[in-house]
């Protein structure tokens, strides 16, 4: 199954040491993971830094031989940045299965600019493992407990109701 990810997501799946053990493995071992050139640039980026998001983009650099990348044109009419721009686009031009993208604030804007893929967020995606007999619920509640911490998604809404999936 193809999954087009975002610069978001993949800091969040690699997000904490339990998580860079666990859930980025299942996630490159389990999906054909796409990325735009856009979404990599981003990630060198962030892997400049030395802190908890630097870390966690060096680990999916680290596994950019598992990853598909490829060129993808822009929407100028877009309104977020060139990375969520360049994964929507390459999303919606293969007809991927699923969209990986973090984005809480423009969940709405992301999911209406998909054509076909299924938007996938980083609890929902634990919630796939944990059905595909991949890891507990136990143990994918603790790695989205750790993740949101490490992320600040403490007061968000959609990250606390997702919470509940692992009950």
């Amino acid at each position: 199954m193809t999954l087009v990810a975002d610069t978001s997501a993949l800091v969040s799946i690699a997000s904490t040491d339990d998580a860079r053990k666990t859930a980025l493995p299942l996630l490159v071992d389990g999906y054909d993971v796409i990325v735009p050139e856009r979404v990599l640039e981003e990630l060198e980026s962030i892997a400049a830094y030395e802190d908890a998001h630097g870390t966690a983009a060096r680990a999916v650099l680290d596994e950019r031989k598992r990853l598909t990348i490829r060129a993808a044109d822009l929407d100028p009419e877009f309104p977020l940045d060139d990375g969520e721009n360049a994964a929507v686009q390459l999303a919606d031009e293969l007809e991927a299965t699923f969209f990986y993208c973090d984005e809480y604030n423009q969940l709405a804007l992301v999911h209406a600019s998909l054509s076909d893929a299924r938007l996938v967020t980083t609890p929902r995606l634990l919630k796939a493992f944990v059905v595909n007999g991949n890891c507990s619920a136990t143990t994918a509640k603790a790695l989205l407990e750790g993740i949101a911490q490490q992320r600040s998604w403490d007061g968000n809404a959609y990250v606390q109701q997702a919470t509940r999936l692992f009950e």
